[in-house]
């Protein structure tokens, strides 16, 4: 298990289209456990594997607060939906921007487990926004893209200062 680095918008990375898993198997379950080790890490609720670099469909998720409630999406894919609801929303890969983005409230989504088994979840809340915020990196959508182009341009230029200053 290892922490891996996390792309930063606006790298175009970000913007890639990821590709359904054909096989869940030992490289896939180490890219899992590595994703959790990532995420508790940076510390996060949520993290999409584009967002450290790798391309397939995976999303890891945990809001409990004790970080003991681990849960890994592998091609998930909403298959229902209900109400909206406004939430702030921050992202691992656009440190440091909170911004309110509408959402649905409650969600049900099919999924393999990490055995590569199929579950279906109903998830309400923080986790139905999670998981909605996550499988949109895997579709190459950040949350800066609910935004107006003026906002997401000064979320921008303010991280290409973080960076140039870091160097």
């Amino acid at each position: 298990m290892a922490i891996r680095p996390i792309l930063h918008f606006p790298d175009p990375r970000l913007r890639t289209l990821c590709k359904p898993v054909e096989q869940v198997d030992d490289d896939l379950r180490a890219l899992i456990d590595d994703m959790f080790d990532t995420m508790y890490d940076a510390p996060g609720i949520g993290l999409a594997a584009p967002q450290v670099g790798d391309f397939r469909r995976v999303i890891v998720v945990d809001i409990s607060e004790e970080g003991n409630a681990p849960l890994a999406l592998i091609n998930p894919e909403i298959i229902g939906s209900e109400g909206a609801e406004i939430s702030e929303e921050g992202c691992l890969s656009v440190p440091g921007a909170y911004e309110k983005v509408e959402r649905a409230e409650q969600i049900r989504v099919k999924a393999l487990d990490k055995h590569g088994e199929p579950f279906e979840l109903e998830a309400h809340g923080l986790e139905a926004v999670c998981i909605q915020h996550e499988i949109d990196h895997l579709n190459g959508k950040l949350f800066v893209d609910y935004l107006s182009g003026l906002k997401r341009e000064r979320i921008r230029k303010k991280l290409e200062k973080q960076k140039r200053q870091n160097m």
